[in-house]
């Protein structure tokens, strides 16, 4: 199928947003994978953050790329949202959510947090516009773990942080399972385990992000 004609239908449009879906929870996982170094001390993040910058502008690229997916991503959920109301402009007297969880008839909402939590890590922890002022290595790379670790001693980065991993949970709790929905493997004896998995993944991640600052605000870890 062209790609105009997929971009124009509801299904290819579907599909833009699971392969969206993927590229990003990927990124996700990764990313985690990268925090959780905070655990073996300076060392272990801030050598993980020199690997990341020594390959260069591969990593602007690969930044330009995420940032393309999460722009579809945003851009076809807004739509399919929009085309899924005007599919029933009048509401329904009564709802009875037989299947519907929660996290997806909030996706929308969650979504938005989520894009609005990006724009503030990236003014945060990328280009460092606000949080406490940041200590240079000799390498002339930021000092990633006493960055983290002075930024999550206060407790409004730190909350901003937990609230926008909830936000997270929800959101992929339910976006992995539709992930299974598009590529035509949901029936009714894979949907509840689909449905379990959707929440353990979810769960995993975002308790994964999640443990950092509030480890850290805590004093129970990294002190």
């Amino acid at each position: 199928m062209p790609l105009n004609d997929m971009i124009r239908s509801a299904v290819g449009r579907k599909l833009f947003m699971a392969a969206t879906g993927v590229a990003l929870l990927g990124f996700v996982a990764a990313h985690l994978l990268g925090n959780l170094t905070i655990y073996l001390g300076p060392e272990g993040i801030n050598t993980y953050a020199e690997h990341l910058h020594a390959v260069g502008m591969l990593l602007w690229v690969f930044r330009a790329g995420l940032l393309i997916a999460f722009g579809l991503h945003v851009a076809f959920g807004i739509v399919l949202t929009l085309e899924n109301r005007r599919a029933r402009p009048i509401a329904y007297k009564r709802k009875n959510h037989q299947r519907s969880s929660m996290a997806g008839r909030t996706m929308i909402y969650s979504g938005a947090l989520l894009g609005i939590f990006v724009g503030f890590h990236l003014l945060h922890f990328t280009f460092h516009a606000i949080g406490p002022p940041i200590e240079v290595l000799n390498s002339g790379l930021p000092n990633v773990f006493l960055m983290i670790v002075e930024n999550f001693r206060h407790f409004g980065f730190a909350l901003a942080y937990i609230i926008a991993m909830a936000a997270l949970f929800f959101h992929l709790s339910h976006g992995f399972a539709s992930l299974f929905q598009t590529a035509g493997l949901n029936n009714d004896a894979t949907l509840p385990w689909l449905q379990r998995l959707s929440y353990v993944v979810a769960a995993l991640i975002a308790a994964g992000f999640a443990s950092i600052p509030v480890l850290i605000y805590s004093g129970l870890v990294i002190k």
